[in-house]
C-alpha cells in the first residue's frame, strides 16, 4: 500500500459552489493542471472523495 497519492486538478472549480474551491485549496491545488503529493491518510481521501470529479488520483 502506497504511503503517499498524487492528486492532479482537471477542472476549475470556477461556476461551483466555494466549498470546492475550499476543499481543493485545502489541498493544494490552486492551478489547472497542478500535481500535488499528498500522505495517505482518511482526512486527505475524504477530501479527495468530495471532489473526485474534479481531480485526477494516481496511487
Amino acid at each position: 500500500m502506497a504511503t503517499e497519492v498524487k492528486v492532479t486538478l482537471k477542472k476549475s472549480p470556477i461556476g461551483r459552489k466555494a466549498y470546492f474551491a475550499k476543499v481543493l485549496k485545502g489541498l493544494g491545488l490552486t492551478r489547472l493542471q497542478k500535481t500535488v503529493i499528498l500522505p495517505d491518510t482518511p482526512e486527505i481521501r475524504g477530501m479527495i472523495r468530495k471532489v473526485e470529479h474534479m481531480v485526477a488520483i494516481e496511487d
